[in-house]
């Protein structure tokens, strides 16, 4: 709610000596870092309460709108509200509905300082809990009141000012914010802009991207539609400069006049410019999904889509029959291409739809399970690209739903396009029977992306190269059909504004995309094993989807492994871990210990002694480890080591499921007995739900307390001992140094970290 509202914060910036009362104050230097260190946190993306972003000037100017992103009843698709995209300008915005939480009417003060006041005249008691009946989950009722309604809301909400829930403002920053809105509340925000090194990339890369010619700007586009969502960086270029790829109406050398259709995909209703434009704004963790541009990078996009001959004769249309089936539009590249660039890259392109461009994706994750493992099909071994024939029989069956939104016609189309999708795996099926038995050069090995550990937590995930945590009770095998459908199902044809039935048959569709990466790591493995394997992951209500939707698994076509052993799937993750050692980016001993040391190399003695403690909690289902039922998905261990020093660690709950096969009653299948927690040393989500800071001396009794905690009382006197609530005088400093190891150890992933998940523990 606007309860939850101006939001809250990151980090205490304390100001030596605040301007005399008649100093105007700068907007840039003294305004927008206390925002962006108290607010941004909550008020960043879509998921910003009452659309109030405070990330820069643009969107502090915006306001606020009564009108919510998420909306899962929603029956008709609603006007896309992107900053620096649908309207410029604060006459422009308020056009659209936004109202202003920086103008004093009616002799009242600006909505900024009224909800500044009010949560400044009821602070949360310094380190307890906050009152059981104040919601602040990420799925509150938020009331973002006009000026009007402001006098009612306060009555009705006094413990919901700003910051809201935490530990407010220091003196300082709220005289400065006070008084600044005294003074009128100017912005006077600079735009980012490129140094000359950048600018000469800049200019290659945008040379590369408007070559004329029908297959360069065939090119163009299929490269635009897989980075659009990237936040791009050069190699030796400023720290902190990124940069995205947008369609303008103008050419290089000019201002860009960004094009902004709903989609990608959409048709322009222009001439089209790839241009490069600098991001603005404060870098939030959550929507900073990276991507390098180099000269090397250059050479090889170059390398793949024009080292070889093939021709376009012209450049297909757009609409909805070119946004299902990208396959049938960019069939003239080659398919080997197309694929490759995405290998290549392929931590960038999980992390676009597994992260996801929308900050709260529970659409997409409510089908996956809690931890898993993705591989992928060697490009020499995908029939896909290597046989034309069946490529020919397969594209017109890979065209994916979501493009019209008529929920009277949900059912229908769902049915038509699952019925497509099942007559190419049974395509998929014969082909593959046919070709020689899979191997382990089926898997592709080419560079540290090959590997990828994916972790969710309810509504949001999070991937990293590596093979992370312990054997995963799912793995993925992804061809390119498999790979090319998730990005455009998830990212380029999704819309966060649009209606129930294309979040429906989005949502659906995906559920069959990770049945088919299931069924074809299923292959790998002896055809005796396999059904077994299938009814663990689809047990009870799971049986049933095998039968009304999915096609029958192949359950008697050899494979080439060898796998010794009872279990063939730990046979198989064993021997993974040993052939792609070099290739594995995250060797993890705390998870998978295989011997006496469970720790990393390279540590002193103590943290030696932090890491084997903490090795003693992976592995212990909760039934055993009755701690994990009070922890939330995403905990973050703050380890204390002398001289200042600091480690982090993830503590990540793996919720058990009987399946993940349907759209609803996902608590139905629960089964909490089974989850398990990871441990890994970095921070390895955007969305922290809790923070404990343990010096390390403490960490084998921090261990054995966990160990010990079996019920309510005995966790609320762990994390009196050693938790950071929201209430804690210093929360601000402990989160924000969460982002601070991020910018030490990953400085181009840095961003601030979301706490609209930050729970009252």
């Amino acid at each position: 709610m606007w309860r939850q509202g101006l939001a809250v914060c990151f980090f205490v910036f304390s100001f030596a000596g605040l301007a005399g009362a008649g100093e105007a104050l700068s907007y840039g230097r003294d305004i927008q870092p206390i925002l962006s260190e108290k607010c941004v946190a909550c008020h960043a993306c879509y998921d910003a309460p009452c659309q109030l972003n405070l990330g820069s000037g643009e969107g502090v100017l915006r306001g606020a709108s009564k009108l919510p992103v998420y909306d899962g009843t929603r029956t008709e698709a609603q006007a896309t509200t992107r900053l620096y995209l649908d309207a410029h300008g604060e006459a422009a915005w308020r056009a659209k509905g936004f109202a202003s939480v920086l103008d004093a009417r009616s002799g009242q003060a600006a909505l900024m300082a009224r909800m500044l006041e009010l949560g400044r005249s009821n602070p949360p008691t310094p380190n307890a809990k906050l009152p059981a009946d104040l919601d602040i989950s990420i799925r509150r009722d938020n009331q973002c009141p006009l000026p009007d309604e402001f006098a009612a809301y306060q009555q009705n909400f006094a413990h919901a000012g700003m910051p809201f829930a935490v530990a407010g403002l220091s003196d300082g920053e709220y005289a400065t914010l006070q008084q600044w809105l005294k003074q009128g509340a100017p912005v006077d925000e600079q735009a980012l802009q490129p140094s000359p090194a950048e600018q000469k990339q800049i200019a290659e890369w945008e040379n590369l991207l408007n070559a004329p010619g029908a297959r360069e700007a065939l090119v163009g586009r299929w490269l635009f539609e897989h980075l659009f969502l990237a936040h791009l960086y050069f190699e030796g270029g400023e720290p902190g400069h990124f940069f995205q790829l947008v369609r303008s109406r103008t050419p290089s050398g000019q201002p860009i006049d960004a094009i902004a259709t709903r989609r990608p995909n959409e048709d322009p209703g222009t001439q089209v410019y790839y241009r490069l434009w600098p991001i603005q704004g404060v870098i939030v963790h959550k929507t900073h999904i990276t991507y390098a541009l180099s000269a090397k990078k250059l050479a090889r996009v170059n390398e793949l889509f024009y080292g070889t001959h093939w021709t376009a004769d012209a450049v297909p249309g757009y609409g909805a029959q070119r946004r299902e089936n990208p396959f049938e539009t960019f069939a003239a590249i080659p398919p080997q291409a197309r694929y490759q660039f995405m290998l290549d890259n392929a931590e960038y392109f999980v992390r676009t739809f597994i992260r996801g461009p929308v900050c709260r994706g529970q659409i997409a994750t409510d089908v996956i399970r809690d931890n898993f493992w993705a591989l992928f099909q060697a490009p020499e071994r995908d029939l896909y690209l290597t046989d034309a024939a069946y490529r020919a029989k397969a594209t017109p069956l890979l065209a994916m739903p979501g493009q019209f939104d008529e929920i009277g016609d949900l059912l229908g189309l769902w049915r038509s396009y699952r019925n497509k999708r099942n007559a190419y795996e049974d395509l998929r099926q014969q082909a593959y029977a046919d070709a020689p038995a899979p191997s382990w050069s089926s898997i592709w090995a080419g560079n540290d992306n090959a590997l990828l550990s994916i972790f969710r937590q309810y509504d949001s995930a999070s991937v990293r190269k590596g093979l992370i945590g312990e054997i995963p009770q799912t793995l993925w095998l992804l061809d390119f059909p498999l790979f090319e459908r998730t990005y455009y199902q998830l990212v380029v044809n999704f819309d966060v504004f649009g209606t129930v039935s294309h979040q429906a048959q989005t949502r659906l569709y995906f559920d069959l995309i990770r049945n088919g990466a299931e069924l074809n790591f299923l292959r790998l493995l002896p055809a005796e094993s396999r059904q077994a394997y299938l009814d663990d992951w689809y047990q009870s209500s799971g049986q049933l989807k095998m039968w009304l939707t999915y096609v029958e698994a192949d359950l008697h076509t050899p494979t080439a492994l060898k796998l010794e052993g009872s279990d063939p799937k730990r046979a198989f993750a064993e021997v993974l871990l040993q052939r792609y050692a070099d290739l594995n980016a995250r060797p993890d001993p705390i998870n998978r210990c295989r011997g006496a040391h469970c720790y990393r190399n390279g540590l002193d003695e103590q943290l030696r002694s932090a890491e084997q403690a903490l090795s003693r909690l992976p592995g212990r289902p909760a039934a055993g480890l009755k701690v994990i039922e009070q922890l939330p998905e995403a905990s973050l261990l703050r380890i204390e080591l002398a001289g200042g020093r600091r480690e982090v660690y993830s503590l990540l709950r793996n919720r058990a499921h009987s399946n993940v096969a349907f759209i609803v009653g996902e608590s139905l299948r629960y089964q909490p007995g089974l989850d398990t927690l990871t441990v890994y040393p970095g921070v390895l989500t955007s969305y922290p739900n809790f923070l404990f800071n343990v010096p390390v001396a403490e960490v084998p009794a921090f261990v054995s307390a966990l160990e010990q905690a079996r019920d309510q009382r005995a966790f609320d006197r762990l994390v009196e001992r050693w938790g950071i609530r929201r209430s804690h005088p210093e929360f601000w400093r402990y989160f924000h140094d969460l982002s601070a190891h991020i910018r030490e150890t990953e400085p181009v992933e840095a961003g601030v970290l979301d706490m609209n998940r930050y729970q009252n523990l």
